[in-house]
């Protein structure tokens, strides 16, 4: 999974690793979380954590993207980072953004889905929308998305 917001042991970190578990019960997600590179993201220094992490991701089978939901969109760390992976060609992507406000759901499929396709990602069902106030019924939330997601048999 990769988890885009900028603050250490986020809700969106959380959520992320609990919607992981709901697609793909009994495994333990590899996780690239950027709060642990963003010092890295604009250095012109050679990273090796920032390549070793651009690698996990372009070569993942299936990968959860998840940000909170940052002026109506994913956040900037999250972006900046995926302008450093070339391609997300074989990688089946699930877009999840936690948000405030319900206002806001429609961003999951208006900019983050169509970001990952660009990059080549099979995205192959609905993101998924966390309201804040959903948070406490997040089990049920994930149960009703996980019902509705259709991955190809090569990720599992």
């Amino acid at each position: 999974m990769l988890v885009g917001n900028p603050r250490p042991e986020s809700r969106t970190h959380a959520v992320a690793a609990r919607t992981a578990r709901a697609i793909a019960p009994g495994t333990t997600p590899e996780t690239v979380d950027l709060t642990e590179l963003a010092d890295r993201l604009f250095s012109r220094a050679p990273s090796p954590r920032l390549d070793d992490a651009v690698a996990k991701v372009s070569s993942a089978d299936l990968l959860v993207v998840a940000s909170p939901t940052y002026k109506g969109t994913y956040t900037g760390l999250l972006k900046a980072f995926l302008d450093r992976v070339p391609s997300l060609s074989g990688v089946t992507a699930l877009p999840l953004l936690v948000m405030g406000s319900p206002r806001h759901a429609l961003a999951v499929e208006v900019h983050l889905r169509p970001l990952l396709v660009e990059l080549g990602a099979s995205v192959p069902t609905p993101g998924l929308a966390v309201v804040e106030s959903d948070l406490d019924r997040l089990d049920e939330v994930l149960a009703e998305w996980a019902a509705t997601v259709r991955l190809p048999e090569a990720v599992w």
